[in-house]
């Protein structure tokens, strides 16, 4: 049986081998959105369908709305073409839950799937017609760290950045630019209000949006593309809202195991792809069982029961103190030191990392001891639970096939939150406590060390995607830091610690430098030393 909405007809089928189906009709839900879109989701990618989409096919499901989603991408354009058309926007989330077991179910209720490429113009005319309509509530995003990003990290602009200022808003090529423009013909279609939501896992994420929109939209401004009614618009929180969220559900690449199983129980035209920009996607999402998402409830256009659909509504303070908890503490850097170490390890699961005792007790030492400490409780999640359930449910899990190399992926856009915010509190609060930090030095040395691309064995090893490898591996080269060396970096890591664009903050200022100098001579030394040097500081 064939992936496709006419076959979900056959509802004996899916029933037979437990497969839930969407409990609405599909074709009305397109229609409804088509006339009158409310949700426009740009990021198409895995913790799309297996989470946020979902919350809105749990309410679709309860009768609470009668619309669907529209997903759009400024990259990856094979994903819409390879993935979503062919299976009519079909996608099979595999709930893989830590007894074994595996819940399915189809997600039914994304009515469009467009690629935002402005060479192809019916793609264009149709965003911007959504953009322009006045039921329109929420524009949400799933497009990591770097889609925000529109300066290098000595602070200069990207090429396609400066392109889209220089050019305005009729053929932006980054994202921001793309937003900026959807936002451009909102306003000139009468002013209509909007929630812009990013749903990604950056500090302060409303902010981080709306800096890099609005620094666009001043730019052309200057330049006479747009108004300033325009850049008002933006900036009235009554008007274009820029909400704050934390969300949490690990949805790894997809796995052949998963496909396998969803062959063998007889849908038949399933497939893996891996785009030409090296996104592994699929017309299935395998992922943990556990989620969390919290917004801040800030939509001047109204909104949909997202209570009801599994996300949390409070106030911006407690968004924040969530998010830290979660990305600053209890999951996400621990999850980069698990990245960082197990490419050099050798290791391709995460699961199986939590099975070594030096792993282990990294992630536990470091969450409890030099993490924890400065989080500050947002109440309505318990960040000791949080972090237990991380640490004994969630990375344990040995069905959830994750690895480190997907988590090592833009590791230098993710260092100064996942780790420059923790090293803050420590230098702003906690001064006199800097000195008793030794695994989170360790995990930066361990950065270092693994940009060399030579795991422990000596070996070379494909580092993982991320657009400042290469800058860095540059930097250590000039220092003459090196595989094997024999003599010490002491006062050659200085330039590159200090660089707070990466780091968060000044590490020069933490003290840490010498620290982390220090790990880096013992890392560098040969075959072995990755494991001697994270064996003997883990059991101090």
């Amino acid at each position: 049986m064939d992936l496709s909405k006419e076959n979900l007809k056959n509802t004996g089928f899916w029933e037979s081998i437990n497969v839930a189906l969407p409990e609405y009709d599909i074709d009305k839900v397109k229609e409804n959105t088509k006339a009158s879109p409310a949700w426009l989701h740009v990021g198409g990618g895995n913790i799309f369908r297996a989470f946020i989409a979902r919350i809105n096919q749990r309410l679709l499901n309860q009768g609470l709305t009668d619309t669907g989603i529209i997903v759009c991408g400024t990259m990856d354009y094979e994903n819409f073409e390879r993935v979503y058309k062919p299976f009519d926007n079909l996608t099979i989330i595999c709930d893989l839950k830590s007894d074994g077991n595996t819940g399915y179910e189809i997600i039914g209720n994304i009515t469009e799937a467009i690629a935002a490429n402005y060479d192809i113009k019916e793609n264009i005319e149709r965003l911007n017609e959504i953009a322009a309509n006045p039921s329109l509530q929420i524009i949400s995003f799933t497009i990591t760290e770097k889609g925000y990003a529109l300066r290098d990290a000595d602070g200069n602009l990207f090429g396609s950045a400066r392109s889209d200022m220089e050019n305005g808003p009729s053929h932006p090529v980054t994202c921001m630019g793309f937003i900026a423009a959807l936002l451009y013909q909102r306003y000139k279609a009468g002013k209509y209000p909007l929630a812009l939501v990013s749903m990604d896992n950056c500090s302060h994420n409303g902010d981080k949006l709306k800096s890099s929109v609005l620094e666009i939209i001043c730019a052309w401004k200057e330049s006479g593309f747009v108004d300033e009614g325009f850049i008002s618009y933006v900036n009235d929180p009554s008007l274009i809202a820029f909400p704050w969220t934390m969300i949490d559900k690990i949805t790894p690449r997809p796995s052949d195991d998963i496909l396998n199983k969803l062959t063998e129980l007889g849908i038949s035209n399933l497939k893996s792809v891996k785009t030409t920009n090296g996104v592994f996607a699929a017309p299935f999402v395998n992922a943990e069982v556990p989620e969390y998402l919290v917004i801040e409830d800030l939509f001047p256009n109204g909104r949909p029961a997202l209570e009801k659909g599994g996300a949390i509504l409070t106030d911006r303070d407690t968004v924040d103190k969530c998010e830290r908890m979660k990305v600053t503490a209890c999951l996400n850097p621990l999850h980069t030191s698990l990245a960082i170490f197990g490419c050099l390890l050798g290791f391709t699961k995460i699961s199986d990392e939590m099975m070594d005792d030096d792993l282990r007790t990294l992630v536990t030492k470091m969450g409890y001891n030099e993490c924890l400490p400065v989080v500050c409780n947002p109440k309505i999640l318990d960040p000791e639970a949080f972090l237990k359930e991380v640490l004994e449910d969630r990375f344990p899990n040995p069905f959830l096939p994750d690895t480190p190399q997907r988590i090592a992926t833009d590791t230098s856009q993710k260092l100064p939150i996942r780790f420059g915010i923790t090293l803050k509190s420590y230098l702003n609060d906690h001064p006199e406590k800097l000195p008793e930090l030794k695994l989170i030095p360790l995990v930066i040395a361990g950065w270092l060390r693994y940009l060399l691309a030579v795991d422990d064995s000596g070996n070379a090893f494909e580092l993982s995607s991320d657009p400042l490898a290469d800058f860095f591996r540059n930097e250590l080269k000039a220092q003459g830091i090196t595989y094997g060396m024999t003599e010490s970096v002491s006062g050659r890591l200085s330039g590159i610690l200090s660089n707070e664009t990466v780091f968060g903050t000044d590490i020069n200022k933490t003290g840490l430098t010498p620290v982390i100098e220090s790990y880096l001579d013992a890392l560098l030394a040969g075959p072995g030393a990755v494991r001697n040097v994270l064996h003997e500081a883990v059991a101090n």
